[in-house]
């Protein structure tokens, strides 16, 4: 997409704080961290909702959630992390990019 600010990371358009990167993904830090780390993983390929998915992009997300798991350690998440998918603009959702949230690092609240 043309003018999707994480579709100019994953192009190397934009710099960013790039942590983990393969064919499918780039996990960078977010520029606005809620969280000791704060962390966005980006699928490579541009769909913005959950409600895109087909039975690709479903068993997709499902090797991310396998991928995020097994890096958790080496992203100093081995005490626990929370994931966060806003999705529309109500939810927070301000980038029309699916991306995850990954917060930790130190012990996390539940407020609203």
């Amino acid at each position: 997409m043309e003018n999707c600010i994480f579709c100019k990371i994953i192009a190397g358009e934009i710099p960013s704080a790039k942590v983990y990167e393969d064919g499918e993904i780039v996990i960078f830090k977010d520029i606005a961290p809620l969280a000791k780390i704060h962390l966005l993983c980006v699928p490579k390929e541009h769909f913005a909702y959950l409600s895109e998915l087909d039975d690709g992009r479903a068993a997709f997300l499902g090797r991310v959630l396998k991928k995020i798991a097994a890096l958790a350690p080496t992203l100093g998440l081995a005490d626990g992390y929370r994931l966060v998918i806003n999705q529309g603009e109500s939810a927070g959702q301000s980038v029309k990019h699916l991306h995850i949230h990954i917060l930790g690092g130190e012990t996390l609240s539940w407020e609203k």
